[in-house]
């Protein structure tokens, strides 16, 4: 008996590496993915532009529609580089985040980060996460060059990971000027699917739609579901939903913001 494959779940996957060449995507579509995220936290438009070819060649070739989500990087923050690449932070040690627009490598003492509104943004005693969370720092004092903070959970932290606050807050613009540029090029790319990281407002999806718009194409719109701000507040949350065609739950970012316990509850919801 032939049994009809009504199937709603989709299975997205992240082209890499790995699994970037034409063998690899063909056999991927054979296995079943019905749509490839190309990740421009990473790799180029060449690169990109390549990829997209391939999947849309074998997806005709398997005679399926496959669809191509280009999934913009966004303003993922993060610390700069270390002198040694990495340092060794124990409970108690002090640390400062320096926020001056000269580069500096990082110690033992501090690391710079390239966020000149992070002091705006950050009060005494508030928790900052680096590097997803793993090392933890308690804010002592709040300069306009330099945030000062004691390491409440050490360990190794090494240059350029990521970092947020506890409970969000951390607001900058969920468009990038390489995020712009990315969108630019989608022209040659023509994506199915485009997700915006880090969506703080429907703002954000309105100035995605118009540049897309000013290349001349449409491509469907998924909102990255990963500020704690965001998903406490449920009338900005619905609003996002109701411009958008999709949302991604971005579990790392959001994660590390509200804490394990409660993501997924919050995700269910």
């Amino acid at each position: 008996m032939k049994i009809k494959n009504n199937r709603r779940t989709k299975i997205v996957s992240t082209i890499g590496p790995n699994s970037e060449s034409a063998d690899m995507v063909s056999r991927l579509i054979k296995a079943g993915v019905d749509v490839f995220r190309l990740n421009f936290s990473h790799g180029n438009l060449d690169q990109h532009c390549r990829v997209a070819k391939l999947i849309r060649k074998h997806a005709a070739i398997e005679g399926r529609y496959v669809g191509v989500l280009a999934d913009l990087q966004g303003p993922k923050i993060r610390i700069g580089d270390f002198v040694n690449g990495e340092v060794d932070l124990k409970i108690g040690d002090k640390f400062s985040l320096n926020l001056t627009e000269e580069e500096i490598k990082g110690t033992i003492r501090g690391v710079g980060v390239p966020y000149k509104d992070l002091s705006k943004q950050v009060n005494l005693n508030d928790i900052m996460l680096l590097d997803d969370g793993r090392i933890r720092l308690k804010i002592d004092e709040v300069q306009e060059s330099e945030v000062d903070c004691t390491v409440l959970v050490g360990g190794k932290l090494s240059s350029r990971k990521g970092i947020n606050r506890l409970g969000g807050g951390l607001a900058a613009a969920a468009l990038t000027d390489k995020d712009v540029s990315d969108i630019d090029c989608f022209k040659s790319i023509r994506p199915d699917f485009v997700a915006v990281s880090f969506v703080g407002s429907t703002d954000d999806i309105d100035r995605a739609k118009d540049l897309l718009k000013n290349i001349n194409i449409n491509p469907s719109i998924i909102a990255k579901i990963e500020r704690a701000e965001v998903v406490g507040d449920t009338d900005l949350l619905d609003s996002i939903l109701e411009a958008t065609s999709g949302v991604m739950v971005a579990r790392g970012d959001l994660g590390v913001e509200v804490g394990d316990a409660q993501l997924i509850g919050i995700q269910k919801d």
